[in-house]
């Protein structure tokens, strides 16, 4: 498949509680559009603590953004600050910052997490606690973590098709304009 073709860059940015299928949709999404996708998580595990892995999360955002190509972020988005802070970034950088919003009942949301071992069940209850979910002012685009992956990407796809678009011209009025009516000729019979 080809990468993605915008008009304005997008940072895309994946929110939801764990186990919703963030990280799923995000690598098909990324692999599918040949789009780079930056797992905060991945890059964490591969620091010696918090502060450098911001760092290093900074620094591969900073030289990503050189580029102007789309890209797909996940980490650091359970709050609205955290969104917000993400949004500002983006706009600074001229992207168009675009947030995805995986729901998933927090049911299969555990269940997933724990097959996976990526959290305890006290973890993920401190998690869920810790998310807010999208104001409608952040314009999130709402998928199902349950629904295939074509489905998903068609949601997404389509409001990224309605970013790309060119302003629709005015039309112009299928019926002609009336004539002044000092200057026409009726004729009767």
């Amino acid at each position: 498949m080809q990468s993605l073709q915008l008009s304005r860059p997008h940072a895309i940015m994946m929110v939801g509680i764990p186990g919703s299928g963030k990280s799923y949709f995000a690598q098909r999404f990324a692999e599918t559009f040949r789009a780079p996708f930056i797992d905060s998580l991945v890059l964490e595990q591969q620091s010696r603590d918090d502060a450098a892995a911001g760092t290093l999360i900074g620094y591969v955002l900073g030289e990503l953004a050189k580029t102007g190509t789309t890209f797909i972020f996940e980490g650091n988005s359970d709050s609205r600050v955290r969104r917000t802070e993400f949004a500002m970034w983006a706009r600074a950088h001229g992207y168009t910052p675009l947030f995805i919003w995986v729901q998933t009942d927090a049911t299969t949301s555990l269940d997933r997490t724990r097959k996976a071992r990526s959290l305890t069940k006290e973890a993920f209850a401190e998690a869920l606690k810790g998310f807010s979910a999208p104001h409608t002012s952040e314009k999130p685009i709402v998928i199902s973590g349950k629904h295939t992956y074509a489905s998903q990407a068609k949601v997404v796809l389509k409001r990224l098709s309605e970013h790309n678009r060119p302003a629709a011209a005015p039309l112009a009025s299928a019926r002609p304009a009336a004539a002044d009516s000092r200057r026409s000729i009726t004729v009767r019979s």
